[in-house]
């Protein structure tokens, strides 16, 4: 399945933007987890987990590096693409209802 970034109404990629204060390291794991993706291989813990109790078909890949934990999270939409739609930092175990609500709101628009 290919793998697309969302993009906003002013067609910027958040997921894009984020990466590029991210470091080196985190970049690398991120496009290797795309790659693999895009060979049509299902990620699993501890690189992804499925979040499907918030939401059927979304995932999070799950990055660390020095600085701490980053979280990508990812829509497979059966039939379609994989969107890549938003990308935090991890502060807190539980995903903030804002975070939680811009994801499904992303969701809606692919």
């Amino acid at each position: 399945m290919k793998v697309k970034f969302y993009l906003t109404g002013s067609s910027r990629s958040p997921v894009e933007e984020f990466l590029v204060d991210c470091s080196f390291q985190i970049r690398a794991d991120f496009f290797d987890a795309i790659s693999l993706l895009d060979a049509g291989r299902v990620l699993g813990m501890p690189l992804s987990r499925n979040l499907s109790g918030i939401y059927p078909g979304l995932n999070e890949l799950r990055l660390a590096d020095r600085s701490g934990q980053v979280r990508i999270f990812y829509y497979i939409k059966k039939g379609d693409a994989i969107y890549m739609l938003h990308a935090i930092k991890k502060k807190t175990q539980i995903l903030p209802k804002n975070e939680t609500e811009l994801i499904l709101r992303r969701i809606r628009e692919v």
